[in-house]
Parts: C-alpha cells; sequence; structure tokens
C-alpha cells in the first residue's frame, strides 16, 4: 500500500524523523487558516501517489494566506500523471542550504534490504541515478543487523555527506530504519533530505510503501487505505477475505483455487482469446487451497458483479479443496442472486479435476442450471469460456 506524503510524514513523526509541521486540506478556502497558523508563509503540495509533483506544477510556494488560498485553488483539480489531485498539504518553509536523498528498500533480486543515499538529491534524483550511478551509494543491510549507528556512517561514509551533517544524516537514517521495520515497509524514502542555512538536517518530503501482508501485525493501518480510489470489485472482495485482483481490459472472469493454477488458467484463457476477438482475463481470484462452498459462493458473486465480465471460466484441481463444495458454492451462489432479483446471465464454464471431482460433476448436472457448462480439460475450458466472451 503506497501512502500519500502526508502519511509518511505522519510515520515519520511517530519515529522521530525530524520534519516541518503541515496540515491536509481539500478545500482552498481551508488554506487560509492553515497558512497563519504557519506563520503566514507556506508550501503548497499536490497529494498524490506519483513522482514528478514538482515539475508537473504541483508544488508551489505560497506567500501569505490569500497567496495559499489561490495556489491551493490552482493545484486542487490538477491532473498529475493520470492522478487527479483532491488533497494538498500545506507546510512549513524552510531555507534550504543542500538538498539530499536517502532511503531503504526490499532489494527482492538479492534476497536481502538495500540502503540507498546520494548528496545529489532533488527533483533529478532519477536523473542522477541514470546518469550518474556513481554518485548514489547502494549499500545492502543485513535484516537480522539492521541499521546500527555503524551501519549508518557506513551510509554516511559511502554517500559522501559533507563531515558537517554527518552525525545528523546518520542519526535520521536510525530513525528511518526503524519506520521502515517497525512499520513493516516495503519502500521508505525521503527526497529531499536537506540541510537548512541553519545546519539542521530535515526530512522535507517522504513515500512509504506498506507491506500489505503486513497487515494482520498493523491494524492501524487500515487508516491508512485510500478507500475513495480503491476499485469498489477488490474492496468487496477484499471484505469477503478473498484474494481478488482486477484486470483491465478483460471479458472472462477467473475463478481458481491455488495462485499458480490461477496463473496458468490466465495464459490459457487469453492464448485462447486470440481466436476468438482477444478475449482476455478480467481478473485475477484464487479461492485457496481449502475453499468452502461459502468462499466459492463470494467469489462467483463478485466476478458476476463485474459488468466487464462476459464469461466465467471456474478451473477447479482438487486437492484440499473438494469439487463437490465448489460445485455446491457455484449452485448456492446462482440461488442467492436469483432470490436477490437479480438476473444472472453470463454463462460459466465450470472443469472440475481430483478429488470429489465425480461428485462435484454430478451436482452441476442435477442442478440443470442453464447458464452452466462443464468441460473436461483446462485448455478445452479456456477455449469455450473465450468463444463465450466473444459472443
Amino acid at each position: 500500500m503506497d501512502l500519500f506524503e502526508y502519511q509518511a510524514r505522519e510515520l515519520f513523526a511517530k519515529h522521530d524523523v525530524p520534519v516541518l509541521a503541515g496540515e491536509v486540506i481539500d478545500t482552498p478556502e481551508a488554506a487560509r487558516a492553515v497558512a497563519e497558523r504557519l506563520g503566514g508563509r507556506a508550501v503548497v503540495k499536490a497529494q498524490v501517489k506519483t513522482g514528478g509533483r514538482g515539475k508537473a506544477g504541483g508544488v508551489k510556494l505560497a506567500a501569505d494566506p490569500d497567496d495559499a488560498v489561490a495556489k491551493a485553488e490552482a493545484i486542487l483539480g490538477m491532473d498529475i500523471k493520470g492522478h487527479t489531485v483532491h488533497k494538498v498539504m500545506l507546510a512549513q518553509t524552510a531555507d534550504i542550504a543542500e538538498e539530499y536523498y536517502v532511503s531503504f528498500l526490499l532489494d527482492r533480486a538479492n534476497r536481502t534490504f538495500l540502503a540507498m543515499a546520494s548528496v545529489e538529491g532533488g527533483m533529478d534524483i532519477e536523473e542522477v541515478a541514470a546518469t550518474k550511478p556513481e554518485a548514489l551509494a547502494k549499500i545492502p543491510v543485513d535484516p537480522i543487523d539492521g541499521v546500527t549507528e555503524a551501519k549508518a556512517r557506513e551510509i554516511v561514509e559511502a554517500a559522501r555527506f559533507p563531515s558537517e551533517v554527518a552525525d545528523q544524516v546518520a542519526e535520521v537514517l536510525v530513525k528511518l530504519w526503524n519506520v521502515f521495520v517497525k512499520e513493516d515497509a516495503l519502500l521508505v524514502e525521503v527526497n529531499p533530505l536537506v540541510k537548512t542555512t541553519d545546519g539542521a538536517v530535515l526530512a522535507l518530503d517522504g513515500k512509504v510503501s506498506l507491506d500489505a501482508n503486513a497487515e494482520f501485525r498493523q491494524p492501524e493501518h487500515e487508516r491508512f487505505e485510500d478507500k475513495a480510489a480503491a476499485n469498489p470489485l477488490e474492496a468487496a472482495a477484499k471484505a469477503k477475505g478473498l484474494n481478488y485482483v482486477k484486470l483491465e481490459g478483460g471479458n472472462v472472469g477467473i475463478i481458481g483455487n491455488g495462485a499458480g493454477l490461477v496463473m496458468s488458467t490466465l495464459d490459457v484463457v487469453a492464448y485462447a482469446g486470440e481466436k476468438h476477438g482477444g478475449a482476455k482475463p478480467a481478473n485475477f481470484l484464487d479461492i485457496g487451497g481449502g475453499a468452502s462452498a461459502e468462499v466459492m459462493a463470494n467469489g462467483l458473486e463478485i466476478i458476476l458483479g463485474d459488468p466487464d465480465v462476459k464469461s466465467v471460466f471456474v478451473n477447479v484441481f482438487g486437492g484440499i479443496t473438494a469439487c463437490d463444495a465448489v460445485a455446491n458454492g457455484i449452485v448456492q451462489a446462482l440461488d442467492l442472486l436469483s432470490s436477490r432479483g437479480e438476473n444472472v446471465t453470463k454463462p460459466l464454464v465450470v472443469r472440475l479435476d481430483g478429488n470429489n471431482a465425480e461428485l462435484g460433476r454430478k451436482i452441476l448436472t442435477d442442478a440443470g442450471h442453464p447458464l452452466v457448462e462443464q468441460v473436461t480439460t483446462m485448455d478445452g475450458a479456456a477455449e469455450r469460456a473465450a468463444e463465450l466472451a466473444a459472443k
């Protein structure tokens, strides 16, 4: 889960990373009172989950409260790389002498953590990394040892921070590591980390990505979710405890048990769709290895509620999951939707194999639902689902 800047700053402050005061607003009129509380001058910053805000005009300096209103009005509603600005943050200003860059992230390729730091921070850090890689220090961080004071000084020396800020930067790095570990983050980034004209080191901007797999340890992170921007189908699936991802441009709903099988199903459907009008998978939905009839019914209800879906492919290889439970879930879901007065018109292609497959097929046959077709092979079922979607 990516955070807005103001949310990242909240976590920074929680772990004593030095930040300046700021407030978030969603109307231009509210900017006046905030600017007054911040001393008159303020930086007005678009709150969107993408980089390049400054170059896009999403960060402006307001000279006084009246100017803050004007700047907020200019930024609210902007489109920045496909993201509409619904909120802006007003923050205290700082007299900047130098801009730096620091971050911690999960290095998946090397299966460890990585610290990155540069004394050439700011808006052009991506260009620095691409054209002057020697200016961006990359230091592996052992997950057991973490970032001690000694490790922080190693990072500071590798990035060649000036001696007059070395102690402060090292202290900030230790605190940022606390954010990274204690908040179960995948990325913690400060750009810029600045030295002010009076010698203080401050985090003026922040980017944090939290590990969604750690939600069970971090229930308080729920407040950071951008529910207004969430896909309603994904939100409904999450509420039901389903592992669901909406895919753009697809029209074949996919349900399977086990991530590997579902991913294979996506590939098979995409391949079959090349012969049937470009039919594509509309989603990823894994009902898990021990799915009950209720879980199957919940999954089917979510997918049938997607207006993009024209057909549904249920692909189950029964192991822990029993095929008769899957079949009962399909029947229950169709009965439930019918009882609500919802007219189900999308055909279902079902392939059952493995544990209790014969019983599952018999349940579907006895139910005799006109929209349910059974196909014995995965390739054949994918072909049929793509054909029905194309029609």
